[in-house]
C-alpha cells in the first residue's frame, strides 16, 4: 500500500511547468506530422528527380509509417521504463536525425531506408508526449488540452503545404524536395528545450519509486509491458482500441495522401489554389479540434469521436458524387473543396484519442499501450498508399473512386467509438488508491 498523502503530490505542477508540457507536447506533434504531410507535396518532385514510379514514392510513406509502429512499441515501453520525458527526447533525436539525412538520399533504396528510420523515430514522440500531457493535466480539462495538441496538426498541414509548394517551385527539380525534408530536422531544437524546462511525469516517478521500494501491491509479473496490455481484462480492451485506431488511420491516409494529387492532376486545381485550400481547411480543422475537445470534456470521450466520424461519412458521400468535378475557376464553387472541408472535420476525432486511450490504460502500461495503439494504427494506415492506387486502377485509374476504399474502415471506427468504455473524469495518479491494478476501472 502507499499511504494518501503521496497520491497528491503527483499532481502537483507550476502553472510554468504545465505551459512547458502542453507546448512541447503540440510542437512535438506539429513538427511529428508536418514531416509526414509534407510527402504529398513532395511527391511528384521526388518522382522526377530520382526516376522512380508513383508506386514507389508513394511506398516511401508507407514504410515510414511501418517504421514508427516499431518506434511506438521501442519509445513506448522506454516510456514506462525510464520515464516519458526521456523516452521523448531519445524519440526526437532518432526523427531528427533521420530526416536530415533523408534529404541526401540518392536512389530509391537509399530514401526508403532513411525515411524508414526516420519513422522509428516519429513512432515514439505522440505517445511520450500524449501520456506525460494527460497525467498532468486537470482531468476535467484533458479534453480540450488534448485537442490543443492534436489541433496542431493545422500548423502541420498548413506548414507543409506551404513549405512543400514554396520549395518545390523555388529551387532545383533535385534540390527542392532535399530542401524541404531538412526541415525535418527541427526537433533537435525542441529536445533542448525538453532537457532543460519540461518536467517528467510527477504520477509516473511517484509509480517508479513505489514500484522499486516494493510498495506496490499485487506487483506485475513480467516487465513485458507490451505483453501485459494484452492479458486479462485489457485483452478485449486492446483489441478494440487496436481496430478502432487501425481504421482511423487507413482512412485518414487513404484521403490525405492522395488529396492534392486528386485535385491538381485529376481536377485541374493550380498548385497556388490546392494550398489555398489546405490553408483554409487547416483553419477550419483548428476550430473544430478545439470545439470538439470542450464537447468531450462536457459530454464524454465517446461523443468526441463519433461526430467527427459521422462528418467522414459525408466526405466519402460526396467524394462519390463529385469524384469528376472539376475546378472551374471558383473556390467556394469548387465541390472537392467542401468535401475536403468535411475531411478535416472528421480528423478532429484524433483530439479524443490520446486523452481516451490515457484514461482507459493503468499506469504501470499506459506508454507502451496508448504508444502501440496509435503507431499501430499508422502502421495499418501505412498499406493505405499503396492500396488506394490498386484501386483506382480497378475503377480505370479514377483515382477519387480508390480512395473510397476506406469506406469500410470508417464504419469499423464508428462501430468502435460506440463500444469503447466511457473514460471522462478519470483519476491518472502513480498508484490508484493506493493499489497496482492491471486493467480499466
Amino acid at each position: 500500500m502507499v499511504e494518501h498523502s503521496s497520491l497528491s503530490s503527483a499532481g502537483t505542477y507550476t502553472t510554468r511547468e504545465r505551459a512547458a508540457i502542453i507546448f512541447s507536447c503540440m510542437l512535438g506533434f506539429a513538427l511529428d506530422l508536418y514531416d509526414v504531410l509534407i510527402m504529398p507535396f513532395l511527391m511528384s518532385s521526388i518522382q522526377a528527380s530520382l526516376h522512380i514510379s508513383l508506386t514507389q514514392v508513394a511506398s516511401v510513406t508507407s514504410l515510414t509509417l511501418i517504421g514508427s509502429v516499431i518506434g511506438g512499441a521501442l519509445f513506448g515501453w522506454l516510456g514506462d521504463r525510464l520515464g516519458r520525458k526521456q523516452a521523448l527526447q531519445l524519440t526526437l533525436g532518432v526523427f531528427a536525425a533521420g530526416s536530415i539525412a533523408s534529404a541526401f538520399a540518392w536512389d530509391y533504396p537509399s530514401l526508403a531506408i532513411l525515411r524508414f528510420i526516420t519513422g522509428v523515430g516519429l513512432g515514439g514522440e505522440w505517445g511520450a508526449g500524449m501520456v506525460l500531457f494527460n497525467e498532468a493535466w486537470n482531468k476535467d480539462r484533458r479534453g480540450l488540452g488534448s485537442a490543443f495538441i492534436q489541433g496542431s496538426a493545422v500548423l502541420a498541414s498548413a506548414g507543409a503545404s506551404i513549405v512543400g509548394v514554396w520549395a518545390t517551385t523555388s529551387f532545383s527539380l533535385d534540390w527542392g524536395w532535399r530542401i524541404a525534408l531538412l526541415t525535418g530536422g527541427s526537433p533537435i531544437v525542441l529536445m533542448i528545450f525538453i532537457r532543460f524546462f519540461m518536467p517528467e511525469s510527477k504520477a509516473w516517478l511517484q509509480f517508479d519509486r513505489a514500484r522499486k521500494s516494493g510498495l506496490v501491491k499485487n506487483r506485475v509479473k513480467t516487465t513485458n509491458t507490451l505483453l501485459l496490455m494484452f492479458k486479462g481484462r485489457l485483452l478485449p480492451i486492446s483489441l478494440m482500441c487496436l481496430a478502432w485506431m487501425m481504421a482511423y488511420m487507413f482512412s485518414y491516409y487513404g484521403i490525405v495522401v492522395f488529396m492534392p494529387t486528386l485535385m491538381q492532376k485529376s481536377l485541374a486545381a493550380p498548385p497556388e489554389v490546392v494550398r489555398n485550400i489546405s490553408v483554409i481547411a487547416s483553419v477550419v480543422g483548428g476550430c473544430s479540434y478545439i470545439s470538439m475537445g470542450a464537447l468531450n470534456d462536457a459530454l464524454g470521450r465517446r461523443f468526441g469521436a463519433l461526430v467527427p466520424g459521422l462528418s467522414w461519412g459525408l466526405m466519402a458521400g460526396c467524394l462519390y458524387l463529385f469524384a469528376h468535378e472539376k475546378y472551374a475557376g471558383s473556390l467556394l464553387g469548387f465541390p472537392m473543396f467542401w468535401t475536403y472541408i468535411a475531411f478535416v472535420i472528421g480528423n478532429s476525432a484524433l483530439g479524443v484519442v490520446g486523452t481516451w486511450l490515457s484514461e482507459i490504460y493503468p499506469i504501470e502500461v499506459r506508454s507502451t499501450a496508448v504508444s502501440v495503439i496509435y503507431m499501430a494504427g499508422r502502421g495499418v494506415g501505412s498499406f493505405a498508399p499503396v492500396v488506394v492506387p490498386m484501386a483506382a486502377a480497378l475503377f480505370g485509374g479514377e483515382l477519387a473512386f480508390g480512395m473510397l476504399v476506406v469506406v469500410p474502415a470508417i464504419i469499423i471506427f464508428l462501430a468502435m467509438t460506440l463500444s469503447l468504455p466511457e473514460t471522462r473524469g478519470r483519476e491518472l495518479t502513480g498508484v490508484e488508491n493506493g493499489n497496482h491494478r492491471s486493467q480499466p476501472a
